[in-house]
């Protein structure tokens, strides 16, 4: 395994990583976060029907983890990522034409495309190569904060041009005025996308004799790769973790639709909660990732879970309402440390379970595999029960299945934990 360190990387790789790891994902992702009730009514959807779009995304993502992870391990990755980058800005362009249910889903399907075959398992292990052996914690903690700063700031800027373009009060504005005000939001956007792609092409460079090593040896696609990666415990557990802890993120899609809808705020106001959340990511990517350096990064996602099924308890009870301002700040920012402190760490902890260098891109695209399923059937879920129980019910009825899926990551995370420490124990 490489014995690098941060100091032997430039700090522009890291900056640059950061801004694509988000940029990737703001038009599939981002933007209907922010924006929920105006995306929904901008294409005349339901919240079941965005989730059948986020289920074609999930199901194409499901075979692009597989075979993207190789991939990763056999070309550079500022090929793979700014060639994501790209193709998924020109996405963007299409999805500001307001396409129709069925061609909407099958641009979810393209992204699910670009933004994992092509990006995901080169990100991670670049991620990987620039932490080295002992900064894996900094290292994602850094992505996954400054990922956060830069939703957030995307997020800021979609608001301002979304305010922009409505020229009067937001409750007397017709859905043909937002729809084209939220057309302008989606426009800048894929432009933005679309620069740093051709940013990431120039100007992504790695120092690691050992990576481009294995990049030049690796195989698409090899059987003993896979069964090396198999052997490991650790992803087998790290594979409920993730799927636990990324329901969990989903689950933040939530909370600009709950401040409407329940604590009575209007669309901007509503909107402004997701950005203003996202700010948080940045300073818990970093302190997490630095205690996780000092400690252990297993203990840290064992924290971050009990959090979330604490905070989903709250939220399934009904105890939150609009005459609760205070209580429901506090408990979307502890559901919001929670689900951040998980995702920032779950691949730190690659390096805690002795998973080869060389095999970076396979294993991730095998955990990935299971890990990210509740791409194709969290949004179903969760579009179910909104349907069917309107308001504030549906929404208790969403966060009690959270509470579930977070309780299994506790357990899979304490056992993780026990586990890697047997394993150094043994050292």
């Amino acid at each position: 395994m490489a014995d690098n360190s941060t100091k032997n990387q430039p700090l522009y790789v890291i900056i640059l990583l950061i801004l694509a790891a988000e940029a990737v994902f703001i038009l599939p992702f981002v933007l209907q976060r922010i924006f929920r009730n105006t995306f929904l009514e901008s294409f005349s959807i339901s919240d079941t029907e965005l989730g059948g779009c986020f289920a074609a995304y999930g199901t194409v993502a499901l075979v692009s983890y597989l075979f993207g992870g190789p991939l990763a391990d056999r070309f550079k990755p500022n090929i793979l990522m700014s060639s994501a980058l790209v193709l998924t800005a020109l996405g963007g362009f299409y999805l500001s034409t307001y396409p129709s249910l069925l061609n909407l889903r099958i641009l979810y399907g393209f992204w699910g495309f670009t933004t994992i075959f092509l990006f995901w398992a080169a990100m991670i292990k670049a991620t990987r190569i620039w932490g080295g052996s002992n900064k894996q914690g900094i290292a994602f903690g850094f992505l996954d904060g400054g990922r956060g700063l830069v939703a957030a700031l995307f997020g800021s800027a979609g608001v301002v041009i979304f305010s922009l373009f409505i020229t009067k009060d937001i409750e007397l504005t017709s859905v043909t005025e937002r729809q084209l005000a939220f057309k302008q939001v989606i426009w800048y956007t894929s432009i933005a996308v679309l620069l740093i792609g051709i940013i990431v092409f120039f100007f992504l460079r790695l120092h690691d004799k050992e990576g481009l090593k294995s990049e030049n040896n690796a195989k698409l696609l090899t059987l003993t790769n896979f069964k090396l990666v198999m052997k490991y415990r650790a992803v087998w557990l790290l594979m409920i973790i993730i799927l636990c802890a990324y329901y969990g993120y989903k689950m933040t899609d939530l909370f600009s639709k709950y401040a409407e809808e329940v604590m009575l705020y209007n669309k901007i106001e509503a909107a402004k909660v997701g950005t203003y959340l996202l700010y948080l990511r940045p300073a818990i990517g970093i302190v997490i990732g630095l205690l996780a350096d000092r400690t252990r990064a297993s203990l840290w996602i064992m924290i971050g879970f009990l959090l979330m099924t604490v905070t989903s308890l709250i939220f399934y009870l009904g105890i939150i309402d609009d005459t609760k301002t205070l209580m429901f700040v506090l408990s979307i920012g502890t559901m919001a440390l929670g689900v951040y402190s998980a995702r920032v760490l779950y691949f730190a902890t690659l390096e805690e379970a002795k998973i080869p260098l060389a095999v970076t891109g396979t294993a991730v695209g095998f955990i990935s595999v299971v890990g990210y399923t509740p791409d194709i059937f969290a949004g179903l879920l969760m579009g179910y029960f909104l349907d069917a129980n309107k308001g504030a019910l549906g929404l208790q009825h969403a966060f009690g299945v959270m509470g579930l899926f977070t309780l299994v990551g506790l357990v899979a995370s304490y056992m993780f934990y026990k586990h890697s420490t047997s394993s150094l124990d043994d050292l």
